[in-house]
């Protein structure tokens, strides 16, 4: 055993059996019931290994520390940093001095000395008893709401976790009522569950009524919205029209056409409240269930993607809100979690963005991404009456329980310790297996549908593939993880890498026969009917009998009030006498004022060198990535997207571009904006790695607080009219999105909601991989170009959090960066078109810092010097009234639509003719790549900037400058 539980070349085992050591002992253990893959490899292993006694095992962790330590120190260590109660709990073992020796101490009372033995249990799971009604072991229970008051309606679907409101709640009564019986505890989940925030997404369904009013309170326009979801996104969709669209919201995930015969399917999901209070298994989880969403319209994962939105990195514990996780341990575990579940896949993770900020310490944010590919026409989607219901994969336990409603309301210290429950741990290598088999299963025609298992489990999976049929289900048949569940833990589970098959009766053999080859368990649990019925049924006893039209088409609509106060801002940025002074205004030591400004920017946690994170994921296996998400000489360059060649097999030289646009902080300002700025980055980086932007589609997710605060969710229905112009303006359509709402957290009855947050996802087509060219610069002696016009824009960017901070919002005498959407569709046609005919040589997109941080990016990642003269642009908007200076606004302004490009001087006529071609007016030729590795920025004979790339360097990778 201690060959297969240790590698002797860096490792050493040990038997322990109480002996005495020098060290107080930390054990670490997962409750019971929580998914330990570990111990599952080492029972398999040593059945290898011909050892076949072996039927359980628990791994744990053991830390060893120092005796100068009190029991109160190592308490704190342990309890700030080595267990989350979620999931784990410890046992101390502290040392007592005798002769010399350590010896572990007598276990007493928690509080009687400082050197106590003591085992510290964390919330795990007390029973199988729902909360809606006390059953019996391996029962269903009867929940009698059919008398009871609105405020026992409203006492138990918060008791329960139901996640319903008192209209829904009168709604289910009144349907057992005219049923004349009371419900199941089995039916009252099935129910919320369907019905919750996450799996209808009700308020992007609801009936708006928006209103904009001035800053007294006016009325200056209303508007009823008749869904956002459909009214504008999918709206969107339908008017652009495009040919090479496979399926858009209609499915686990959005497809394109690739090729003649290749599809490609791409879904980004959100994991926000699991990775908030167990951030290693939250972001875990989030990155396996967003394979199984590919895997779910039966394409092969081919890459994945990760957006990260963490509070400040150095928040002081002391400062922490009660229940809150250090912003530094969720990072830690959230980027481990998306490691572990992606490397052990086999998955590159090869595009995504890391942001830091305020509004993320108490509702840390994890989008997580994956592309797959499969052959056009290869998905099946329709269940028939006689199909039998197929489980793959994982088997069933109490973990992630409730985690549909639980995602679907706010949290509080309170809620987070009755949710160790809803909270998973995935294991990578049994989701590996089912892969393989659904590859299979689906080249050789073997299943009619198929989806996974989510949030909610076979309540979700199954209720939704047999919303048309219905459904006959036989729970006992579940493989379980251990015995002593109850049907409704059965039903609900969200227990990891499951999915769901509706296979053809002949078809059960073969497909079966590639489960026992790939050593994945299936299991047949019941059949789809034609009943239009939900039947479960446990150990011969009906559990739910629940009618598939009243279930899906029967929650009551939900009619809501927005509002939007319209003036608020632009009054202020008008108040002149409002404004702030501009650092730069005068030219007193203005170049040493400009180059800490450059440093500060480059250190910005948002903005800095995102090596250490990047470096964890494997972005090379599968060899299908043709530009990595670090590039440069020292290939440590912040890419704008990522380029993937998958049929290198069959000599195809298409590629596939990945990238995305996010930006809080103009959501601060005016939510319409920040979407619309939003797509314009995620096409920008798209453009700016060769892809063509005319055969792109785009991906959204929106992460927001309360949508039932009406400023709340007029802040929303702002976002999404940017997005549906953003989208008709670019003819780019949404082919999926996801919504994760009430992203607010509750503590001594305050609420913090989270910063109104847009993720774009672009996915994109090129035509020959080996076209595409990275950000870094290449040769001295170029001519570097600015592309786009830069405005008076300073609002929202990042020199505004840092040195304004107290009036981001309202900045006198500037605005939130626009998009001319007309304008920006043209720039990134011409730009995209540039790269693939070979007329640049290195291509970055501006954002966060502007042309400063953009300009430094890529002198960085080609450790090559620049030199540019801001005296060739022009500002793009009057200076009339504006206490920001040229220089200031040219260098730090975030305005949209703008790439910094490396032409070679043989280049500089056709780059420019072509540019023309475009009517493009807005480019600039603005410096020069030198040998010399300094950068350096002049206004004429002024210099501005003058620093060594090593000094850069240090900044943006942390270093002290």
């Amino acid at each position: 055993m201690t060959n297969l539980l240790a590698d002797p070349v860096i490792q050493e085992a040990r038997l322990s059996a109480g002996e005495a050591l020098q060290e107080h002992i930390v054990d670490v253990f997962f409750h019971a019931g929580v998914t330990d893959t570990l111990a599952e490899s080492v029972v398999a292993g040593a059945q290898m290994l011909g050892i076949t006694g072996l039927e359980h095992v628990e791994t744990g962790r053991r830390y060893l520390l120092d005796t100068r330590l009190s029991a109160a120190e190592v308490r704190t260590i342990a309890e700030a940093l080595l267990y989350n109660p979620v999931i784990q709990q410890y046992e101390l073992r502290l040392a007592r001095e005798n002769g010399g020796v350590a010896h572990y101490a007598q276990c007493i009372a928690p509080d009687d000395a400082d050197d106590t033995v003591t085992t510290i249990a964390g919330q795990g799971m007390d029973d199988n008893k729902s909360n809606l009604a006390n059953g019996a072991l391996d029962a269903s229970s009867t929940v009698p709401i059919c008398d009871m008051t609105d405020q026992q309606l409203l006492d138990l679907s918060k008791k329960g976790l139901l996640a319903l409101n008192l209209a829904e709640m009168r709604t289910i009564q009144q349907h057992f009522r005219e049923q004349k019986r009371e419900p199941s505890d089995v039916e009252l989940e099935t129910l919320a569950q369907t019905w919750s925030e996450h799996c209808s997404h009700k308020t992007f369904k609801a009936t708006v009524v928006y209103r904009e009013l001035d800053s007294r309170g006016n009325v200056l326009a209303v508007e009823t919205i008749n869904g956002l979801l459909k009214q504008y996104l999918m709206q969107a969709t339908q008017q652009v029209q495009q040919s090479w669209l496979v399926s858009a919201f209609s499915d686990n995930a959005g497809i394109i056409r690739f090729t003649g015969t290749q599809d490609i399917a791409f879904k980004v999901e959100t994991h926000n409240h699991p990775s908030a209070i167990e951030p290693f298994g939250g972001a875990n989880t989030g990155v396996g269930g967003v394979i199984r969403d590919v895997l779910g319209v039966s394409a092969r994962p081919i890459a994945c993607t990760d957006i990260l939105c963490f509070g400040p990195p150095g928040t002081p514990v002391d400062e922490l809100p009660a229940g809150i996780l250090a912003p530094h341990r969720v990072a830690s575990g959230v980027v481990n979690g998306v490691r572990d579940y992606g490397n052990k896949m086999g998955i590159p993770t090869v595009n995504g963005a890391v942001l830091y900020h305020q509004g993320y310490l108490c509702n840390p944010l994890v989008f997580c991404g994956c592309l797959g590919i499969l052959p056009h026409g290869s998905h099946p989607r329709q269940v028939e009456p006689g199909d039998r219901i197929v489980v793959l994969g994982g088997r069933t336990g109490r973990d992630g329980i409730h985690g549909a409603t639980f995602s679907s309301g706010e949290m509080s210290s309170e809620i987070n310790a009755q949710a160790g429950s809803a909270v998973q741990i995935g294991a990578p290598i049994t989701e590996k297996k089912v892969a393989d088999v659904i590859i299979q299963a689906r080249d050789h025609g073997l299943y009619h549908a198929i989806t996974d298992c989510g949030a909610g489990g076979f309540s979700s999976a199954i209720g939704e593939m047999g919303a048309e049929t219905g459904a006959y289900i036989e729970l006992e048949k579940a493989p379980l993880k251990y015995r002593g569940l109850a049907p409704w833990e059965i039903w609900l589970s969200e227990a990891q890498e499951r999915m769901v098959l509706a296979v053809p009766p002949g078809h059960l053999p073969e497909l079966l026969e590639i489960c026992e080859v790939e050593e994945v368990e299936a299991s047949i649990i019941g059949t789809f009917t034609g009943s239009h019925r939900l039947v479960v049924t446990y150990q011969d006893k009906t559990v739910a009998n629940l009618d598939t039209q009243f279930l899906h088409d029967g929650r009551p609509e939900r009619t809501l009030e927005a509002v939007w106060i319209r003036d608020d801002i632009e009054t202020a940025r008008n108040a002149q006498s409002s404004a702030p002074s501009d650092p730069y205004s005068t030219s007193l030591d203005e170049a040493t004022r400009w180059a800490s400004t450059l440093l500060a920017l480059l250190a910005h946690p948002t903005i800095a060198s995102k090596e250490e994170v990047v470096r964890r994921y494997d972005h090379e296996v599968q060899g299908a990535t043709a530009l990595k998400p670090m590039v440069g000489r020292a290939g440590n360059g912040p890419g704008d997207a990522a380029v993937l060649q998958p049929l290198l097999d069959e000599d195809s030289t298409a590629g596939i571009v990945l990238s995305n646009g996010v930006n809080p902080l103009y959501g601060s300002i005016d939510p319409y904006h920040m979407a619309m700025n939003a797509v314009d980055e995620a096409l920008r980086n798209l453009a700016a790695v060769g892809g063509d932007i005319e055969k792109a589609a785009i991906l959204d997710n929106f992460c927001w607080g309360n949508p039932t605060d009406p400023l709340q969710l007029g802040m929303l229905v702002r976002a999404v009219k940017g997005c549906y112009d953003a989208a008709l303006g670019f003819g780019t359509p949404f082919i999926s999105g996801k919504d994760s709402l009430n992203n607010e957290y509750r503590a001594n009855g305050q609420r913090s909601p989270v910063i109104p947050t847009l993720v774009i996802s672009a996915v994109g087509v090129i035509e020959d991989a080996a076209r595409t060219i990275d950000m870094s610069l290449k040769h001295a002696g170029n001519l570097v170009y600015q592309v786009g016009a830069t405005r008076n824009e300073l609002a929202g960017s990042h020199y505004a959090e840092i040195f304004q901070p107290d009036i981001i919002q309202h900045m006198s005498g500037t605005t939130v960066p626009q998009v001319d959407v007309a304008s920006a569709r043209t720039t990134m046609k011409a730009i995209g078109e540039a790269i693939r005919k070979g007329l640049l040589q290195a291509c970055h997109d501006l954002s966060e810092g502007g042309l400063a941080v953009a300009a430094a990016e890529m002198s960085l990642a080609g450790l090559l010097g620049m030199t540019i003269d801001l005296n060739n642009l022009n500002v793009g908007a009057p200076l009339a009234n504006s206490p920001w200076n040229a220089n200031t606004i040219l260098l730090l302004s975030e305005s949209p639509s703008r790439f910094l490009v490396e032409v070679a001087p043989e280049q500089r006529e056709a780059f420019e003719a072509h540019m023309r071609s475009y009517g493009m007016n807005d480019v600039a030729c603005i410096g020069l790549v030198t040998a010399a590795e300094r950068f350096v920025v002049r206004y004429g004979e002024e210099t501005l900037i003058d620093l060594p790339i090593e000094t850069l360097q240090q900044a943006w990778k942390g270093g002290q400058v």
